[in-house]
């Protein structure tokens, strides 16, 4: 399979070398930030308390300690070009969602030579790039209150790509693409219908604008949630 004709498909990562690299990673981990050295320290103990806090996760091996399930799937690899003086300097761009399918997620983009160091990269990067998605029952057909789905309406965008993510009954499952399919189920979403605008041909956009919809999750205040 050539470069070019895989950056069409998904690969799917193995768990067991990822889960090693993962190990290595920790056994060698010296924290340089202060939010590092709390959660080795064990003064913090789950994710909770730095969404809370809204602190800013620079570490990765924070998410790896405070969620050693975290899973890991390859969404897009294709090669990239760039015009030097010396000639045209070719490069792998990855680009890795990650989640622990209970609520949180992540998604980074990563360039190597190699495919294997852009996959790392880009893993590094969905980490630090990790968001609380809420869930809920939003579907009117439903309302069986048990967090399968998504708890409204959303928008996500980006370039010009629109996916519009809406809250389905339970038992109905993702009804989207398998791109969107595998970004909702790391978040924990499990039933939910999807519409789509623009070139979503374009895997890295189409990728980017679902997880920008996740994340607006908690740009809105529901109704529960006014204070009195």
């Amino acid at each position: 399979m050539s470069p070019r004709r895989g950056g069409r498909r998904r690969r799917r990562r193995s768990s067991r070398g990822g889960r090693r690299r993962v190990e290595e990673r920790l056994a060698a981990w010296v924290p340089r930030t202060k939010l590092g050295k709390m959660v080795q320290d064990g003064r913090v103990t789950s994710i909770e308390e730095i969404f809370v806090e809204g602190l800013k996760i620079r570490e990765p091996e924070i998410v790896d300690v405070l969620l050693p399930e975290l899973q890991e799937e390859v969404i897009n690899i294709n090669l990239v070009q760039k015009q030097t003086d010396a000639g045209e300097k070719s490069r792998f761009k990855a680009i890795v969602a990650v989640g622990n399918r209970d609520g949180y997620a992540g998604m980074g983009a990563g360039k190597a030579k190699q495919v294997r160091t852009a996959i790392e990269k880009a893993a590094v990067d969905a980490r630090l790039n990790l968001i609380l998605v809420r869930r809920g029952c939003g579907s009117w057909e439903c309302g069986c209150g048990r967090p399968h789905t998504l708890p409204f309406q959303i928008r996500g965008k980006c370039s010009s790509v629109e996916v519009l993510l809406m809250p389905g009954p339970r038992g109905l499952g993702l009804v989207a693409s398998e791109v969107a399919k595998v970004i909702l189920g790391l978040a924990g979403v499990k039933d939910c219908w999807t519409k789509s605008f623009g070139s979503t041909r374009t895997v890295p956009s189409f990728a980017y604008a679902v997880f920008d919809g996740l994340r607006k999750t908690y740009s809105l205040v529901t109704r529960t949630e006014w204070v009195r």
